[in-house]
């Protein structure tokens, strides 16, 4: 049986065409230039890198193709892409700027046939769906839309198994709640969605030290473990994780 690898995926979460963080989608600090980040994200040893235009679908805009073709121009791992993205046309100019996998999120849920849309046109492994999640009760999580800040009605549960159904071949899923707190991960969120679905799931939201994302990938059942502070503070590199987990018996490409 072959090994499947976890991955870590930094994420450069944009607006404006700059480096952003915030916590809980809130209280944005301008950081720098995507860019130079992604070439030193990849020099650690990223599997791949996710760019997501945070404020695309609250603007009515697509992310900036230019800012995808830079990026993924300068380096070689997969790049996943995601802001505003809403039609199938979209999609193609992305893919074709360099893009390799397209996150949608507020389209999915408005008109949930463009992920099946998607997903026969260009091919499953090119879509992402991603979920934003807030905790309501214990065992429950609400689906928020345009940027976490529209409550959906969908639960989270629900709505990961309709998606697989509609092909996408990833959930993006991500707590609201924990988000920039690097107070670790919402296990219990990863590992619920995890367990209903076949598909990979990257968790995000929350990751503070290599222990949250050792916990994530193990107890929580996630494919992949997405962070952005952790790394944009220079806290820890991605080799210093990777080290980590691989001394912890965790599968990883060093």
């Amino acid at each position: 049986m072959k090994m499947r690898f976890k991955r870590i995926i930094p994420c450069l979460d944009t607006k404006g065409g700059l480096l952003v963080k915030g916590v809980k989608f809130n209280g944005i600090r301008i950081l720098g230039d995507p860019i130079d980040r992604a070439k030193i994200y990849e020099e650690q040893g990223a599997d791949e890198i996710a760019l997501l235009d945070i404020s695309a679908s609250l603007e009515k805009k697509c992310i900036a193709t230019d800012l995808v073709r830079k990026i993924s121009s300068s380096i070689s791992i997969p790049l996943i892409v995601g802001g505003g993205i809403r039609s199938i046309d979209q999609i193609r100019i992305l893919l074709e700027a360099g893009a390799d996998k397209i996150s949608i999120n507020t389209a999915a849920v408005e008109n949930p046939m463009i992920v099946k849309e998607a997903a026969s046109t260009f091919g499953s492994q090119h879509i992402i769906v991603a979920i934003d999640a807030v905790r309501v009760s214990q065992d429950k999580w609400e689906v928020y839309t345009y940027g976490g800040s529209r409550p959906t009605g969908l639960d989270v549960v629900d709505w990961a198994t309709r998606v697989e159904e509609l092909g996408a071949s990833e959930i993006l899923l991500t707590s609201i709640d924990a988000d920039g707190t690097r107070g670790g991960y919402d296990i219990k969120l990863i590992r619920t969605v995890s367990e209903v679905v076949d598909i990979p799931v990257i968790a995000s939201g929350g990751a503070g030290n290599p222990e949250h994302i050792y916990m994530v990938l193990t107890d929580g059942m996630a494919d992949a473990a997405l962070a952005a502070s952790i790394f944009h503070y220079g806290e820890y590199s991605i080799r210093d994780i990777k080290l980590y987990l691989a001394s912890r018996g965790v599968p990883v490409r060093l």
